[in-house]
């Protein structure tokens, strides 16, 4: 029997990004091209993972497997949260392998919990402790359909009271970085032997005895082993990975032992290209060879429990060489943005979020008393409702929750429970991992106390913000134009603060451009329309109405009405108000109309502004991302007139345009942007029509080439990229249609002709499927003389030759 095990664990993690506000994750322009840094690292990291390919000697594609299914993992609910709704196929790939990992390791899954949301634990009060862990495992037995056996703490930060917490919640077993030991004790031995320096046997596993009189198991990784796989360059050949794992035995000393291994998940395909390919083939052959016994924590603790005890170092964690300074401290650790920064500003920072938690903690209890039966648990319950916000799911916990007189406290019970989950989201740990305030992450953190002060003013009607707004003043930038942590609130946080009048003005300004339905909604608002007109009048347009509007996260409704002037491109002023009755808004809607029909827009801003006391909603009130898809469709207008423009310039000058070429003259630079300008257009639309013409988009190649005019290789390649996911969609929808094969195939021709570098693994994917549940029978039937099959089975054979994979024989 094999006693050598290999265990290698992915950390897979996102912080939560979603704007507080409307429950969405926002465009982030640092994540160009794709839409935010969660759709990125799915695209490079954890969908690939789901199903990671294996070349032959040839370089081509021998086998897809889920990688997943192999690892011990664990994924930040967060990010799962998201996947769920943005990327289910690679979310069905993640609770397909757990599942499968069941039945592969004995009836233990490789998922692990995580503590919710990935705040750092030895930091937080117990009661947030407590939190934490109970909604990491509400979250993940809503998911995975079990109850884990291990769950991860963020940046292995540990302390005794977290290690009791996640024990109390029946936590069999963590999982910590070598260093993080301080003594250890033999089976029958009195004394304990000290391990400094990251020295514990790490291919054992452990027992922790914790003051209660509880315990749980403790794996402790190999550290020279993960730090390899993380920065040394191991995942750029699957034989040399292999070997390395295989390193990480001890001499054959006749008594099991477990090789295992922890990284961030994100390393596997997202900081090092092809990472998942690399896993996959080092466990393949690691099989393969019976080099080890493949396995996760739980199966081995089951197999081999834990008889050696230990210590732990306290206040420690895998990512700061200094404890758990990184997130309150300028301890030195960063990610080497600058060398004349510091991270100063973390201290002030976690003591103005500390200050403003415990003011938070202080109003629920007072306000909590009179309306839960328990405030705290009804916290620790709220996961519940967090998880599905259906009407049914809402009673059952009113039901549970609620004071039974005090069901009319409905809106406040909300607010209160949202004001304390936003007290946790704000401590998330990237608010003080980089190094500097300003980042994505920091005003994230920020943008979470703001929604929670907000609740808690508008629950009490006392002012928290100033308080925290002085202690945060002294969190200073390192960047000059940025000042200090009072400086940012005002500049970036205190404008996303979102009302429902903020919620109708964005509603009132789409309005123009996008007709809504009677009942529609507004990211987690429901909008339900009274009254609406559009008046319009050459370029100019003019939306009145009244609404209902109601928030799905706290129910809090109320009715306004809106008006909004759009005199063309850019341009428009609006006004938003609470409705006060039909009289006043029929005044409205008459003298504004009666103005604008009589084309005096000087006089509509009069009355609108005499209606609404003053106009203060734009272009600029619409939320984030609609106001880039509004801003494209005004620009589209644009750009097609310039377009006309500059095809015109070209096609009058095209015969001397030829004979400077022939001169070899070089020619005017006006002339040669107008002629890219027109190429470039005319390749983005033929690659945005539903069907590819591939020789159209040869011909405009060529013609590049012939007239020097330079292709914009970005926008090219994302338009690529664009058709190539096209046409495997409808490959996937209709396998056996000979014009969806051929469309795919078009489309990876032309990223060989192009020498794009065009990402073809969702498509070599869906083929991979194709090629499982179709191919074969339609191959024998080609085989067997039905000529239609016989023609798509050699039609898919270029298809699988072109995109390098190995077909069945």
């Amino acid at each position: 029997m094999n006693q050598r095990f290999l265990c290698i664990h992915g950390h897979f993690y996102q912080p939560p990004r979603d704007n507080p506000w409307i429950e969405h994750l926002e465009q982030q322009e640092s994540a160009a091209p794709y839409h935010d840094w969660n759709e990125r690292i799915t695209t490079e990291c954890y969908a690939p993972n789901g199903a990671a390919r294996i070349l032959d000697d040839k370089g081509f594609i021998s086998q897809i497997r889920n990688n997943y299914a192999e690892l011990s993992f664990n994924v930040g609910p967060t990010l799962l949260a998201w996947m769920e709704k943005q990327a289910p196929d690679t979310y069905a790939s993640i609770l397909a392998a757990d599942r499968e990992s069941v039945q592969r390791f004995g009836g233990h899954g490789s998922a692990m919990a995580q503590a919710y949301n990935h705040l750092i634990m030895p930091l937080a009060n117990r009661r947030d402790k407590v939190t934490q862990v109970r909604w990491g495992l509400k979250d993940f037995e809503r998911r995975f359909g079990r109850q884990p056996e291990g769950m991860w703490l963020p940046e292995t930060a540990v302390d005794i009271e977290t290690l009791e917490v996640v024990a109390e919640h029946g936590i069999t077993f963590t999982v910590l970085a070598p260093h993080q030991a301080a003594r250890v004790r033999a089976p029958g031995a009195t004394s304990w032997t000290e391990v400094p320096n990251a020295s514990i046997d790490t291919t054992l596993p452990y027992r922790a005895t914790l003051p209660s009189g509880k315990s749980i198991a403790l794996f402790f990784y190999n550290g020279p082993l993960s730090r390899a796989v993380a920065f040394e360059g191991m995942l750029s050949n699957g034989e040399v990975f292999a070997r390395r794992l295989l390193s990480g035995f001890k001499s054959d000393i006749g008594q099991p032992q477990l090789a295992h291994i922890a990284t961030d998940g994100e390393t596997y395909g997202h900081h090092h290209r092809f990472g998942e390919m690399a896993l996959a083939y080092a466990l393949k052959q690691i099989e393969a060879d019976k080099a080890a016994r493949i396995t996760n924590y739980g199966e081995f603790l089951a197999l081999h429990p834990a008889v050696w005890e230990v210590q732990i170092a306290e206040n420690t964690s895998w990512s700061c060489a200094h404890g758990v300074e990184r997130w309150r401290s300028d301890c030195g650790c960063n990610i080497g943005m600058d060398a004349k920064w510091n991270q100063a500003w973390r201290k002030p920072l976690r003591e103005a979020l500390d200050c403003l938690r415990d003011r938070l903690a202080e109003l629920f209890e007072r306000k909590g008393r009179e309306i839960f039966l328990d405030p705290w648990a009804a916290r620790d319950a709220y996961i519940d409702v967090v998880l599905n916000r259906t009407p049914a799911q809402k009673e059952r916990f009113f039901a549970a929750h609620l004071h039974p007189t005090q069901i009319q406290q409905r809106i406040s019970a909300w607010k209160l429970l949202e004001m304390q989950r936003h007290a946790l989201l704000m401590f998330t740990s990237c608010g003080w991992f980089f190094d500097e305030l300003s980042r994505i992450e920091g005003k994230q953190i920020l943008s979470y106390a703001a929604r929670a002060i907000q609740l808690a003013e508008e629950l009490s009607g006392e002012s928290l913000e100033e308080p925290f707004l002085k202690s945060l003043a002294l969190a200073k930038s390192n960047v000059i134009e940025v000042g200090d942590g009072r400086m940012l609130w005002d500049a970036a946080i205190k404008p996303k603060v979102v009302k429902l009048e903020q919620v109708a003005a964005h509603y009132s300004v789409r309005s123009l451009f996008k007709r809504y339905e009677e009942h529609d909604n507004v990211y987690c608002y429901q909008v339900h329309r009274d009254a609406f007109e559009l008046f319009e009048g050459g370029r100019s347009r003019l939306a009145v109405g009244k609404v209902r509007i109601t928030s799905d996260i706290t129910e809090e409704s109320a009715r306004l009405c809106f008006g909004v002037l759009h005199f063309g491109d850019h341009t428009l002023n609006g006004g938003v108000k609470r409705f006060v009755g039909d009289s006043d808004y029929d005044a409205m809607v008459s003298s504004v109309g009666q103005a604008f029909e009589r084309a005096d827009l000087a006089e509509v801003v009069r009355e609108l502004d005499r209606h609404f006391d003053k106009l203060t909603y734009s272009l600029a009130s619409l939320f984030h991302d609609q106001r880039r898809a509004i801003l494209d469709l005004i620009l589209a207008s644009t750009v097609r007139e310039a377009e006309a423009s500059y095809r015109e310039l070209k096609h009058r000058h095209a015969p001397l345009m030829r004979f400077l070429r022939r001169m070899n003259l070089p020619v005017p630079r006006a002339i040669k942007l107008a002629g890219e300008f027109v190429l470039n257009n005319t390749l983005k639309d033929a690659l945005a029509a539903p069907s590819l013409d591939l020789e159209q988009v040869l011909r405009l190649l060529d013609e590049a080439k012939a007239e020097a005019l330079e292709v914009d290789r970005d926008s090219l390649t994302f338009s690529v990229t664009g058709a190539v996911a096209r046409a495997t969609k409808g490959l996937s929808q209709r396998p056996h249609d000979l014009s969806s094969l051929q469309a795919l195939l078009d489309a990876v021709m032309l990223v060989g002709t192009s020498g794009l570098d065009v990402n073809l693994w969702p498509a070599q994917t869906a083929l991979w499927a194709v090629t499982e549940r179709h191919y074969p029978g339609l191959a024998q039937k080609g085989r067997a003389g039905d000529a239609r099959a016989s023609l798509w089975a050699d039609r898919f054979a270029e298809l699988a030759n072109a995109l390098r994979m190995r077909l069945p024989t």
